[in-house]
């Protein structure tokens, strides 16, 4: 059997900033100071409205190849982890394997998961280098959450952020070891947009904007976040199945250097590092300059975490990612 490991990652944000102060003048009614209290977000980039997540996605995928030789790399396969495609059909992995101008003897598939998307990605792209059916697999994780967004829903308004991570998974040194995948179907509800599928056709009355008992406002045509309700989930859940996982697995934190959550909020990453007993020192944050990016959130974290001398080769790190299904994830890799 081939090992897997990530061989490179890169990402890219949109060009506009909004900060706090932004939202506070479109919304004076709004207390910025609690809203950085439990989300931690300062600053996140959301894209225009003619830019889309496979724009966002070629960029990244571009500056990824600028960094590594791409005339030596044999991209098989790509994996496309989107809730904002450009179109129902066809998926954007077709549409980026005929703008990065890849070969077309290629697999090319998206997959709809949020916040654990990065996990599931990495599991499969594991599982298809296994399987001998490529040698690199370019796994693409991108967001542009801001369009499914009323602008007068505080919580979502002002967690998420648009972003694109590209990260090249290649045959070779086995540095992705074990995975640990979860899903709670029943609670999907809590993380949801209503109106726009099969199920629910866009209408005259999906449209009609509803206020909540907090003063929020949307339709059933944005995203519906109980906010509560998922913190619960993640209070409840998350630390639970790390510690199986890590048991399972015949690991402790302390073999583990650093542990990248994805960055959900700040409310949710201070409680997961304080019922794991992750030491300051293996905690790494980067939500008040972005935002919650989605699926790209862990990717960008990691890139970050390396470029800030935080995660250096060889090192052992745990991902945590969870959120839309519901679903949730694991893996610990060995960063080279």
């Amino acid at each position: 059997m081939t090992g897997a490991y990530i061989a490179a990652i890169d990402y890219v944000l949109p060009a506009r900033k909004v900060s706090n102060d932004e939202l506070a003048i479109l919304h004076p009614q709004w207390n910025m100071n609690q809203v950085v209290l439990r989300s931690g977000v300062e600053n996140r980039y959301w894209c225009n409205s003619s830019e889309t997540a496979l724009d966002l996605a070629e960029i990244a995928c571009r500056k990824l190849f600028n960094r590594i030789d791409r005339e030596k790399i044999n991209i098989g396969a790509i994996l496309f982890c989107t809730q904002s495609p450009d179109y129902i059909m066809p998926p954007n992995a077709c549409y980026l394997q005929h703008r990065l101008g890849l070969p077309r003897n290629i697999a090319a598939l998206d997959y709809s998961l949020a916040c654990s998307g990065f996990i599931y990605g990495l599991f499969l792209a594991k599982a298809i280098i296994n399987s001998s059916m490529a040698e690199n697999v370019l796994l693409v994780t991108s967001e542009t959450y801001s369009k499914w967004i009323h602008p007068d829903d505080r919580g979502p308004l002002t967690l998420f952020g648009d972003g694109a991570a590209a990260t090249l998974v290649s045959a070779g040194e086995p540095t992705i070891g074990a995975f640990a995948l979860g899903t709670d179907g029943a609670s999907a509800s809590t993380f949801i947009i209503p109106a726009g599928g099969a199920r629910l056709p866009r209408s005259d009355e999906t449209a009609k904007p509803a206020m909540d008992q907090s003063g929020n406002i949307r339709t059933a045509e944005h995203l519906c976040m109980d906010g509560a309700a998922v913190l619960d989930f993640v209070k409840k859940e998350i630390p639970l199945f790390v510690r199986g996982f890590l048991d399972r697995e015949g690991q402790t934190l302390d073999g583990i250097d650093l542990v990248i959550f994805h960055q959900a909020s700040k409310a949710a990453l201070a409680y997961l590092n304080r019922a794991l007993h992750v030491p300051p020192s293996k905690q790494f944050h980067n939500i008040p300059d972005i935002g919650n990016t989605v699926s790209a959130s862990i990717p960008i974290a990691l890139c970050d975490a390396e470029a800030q001398g935080r995660l250096k080769p060889g090192m052992r790190v745990l991902l945590v990612g969870f959120g839309v299904g519901l679903s949730w994830g694991c893996c610990i890799l060995d960063w080279r």
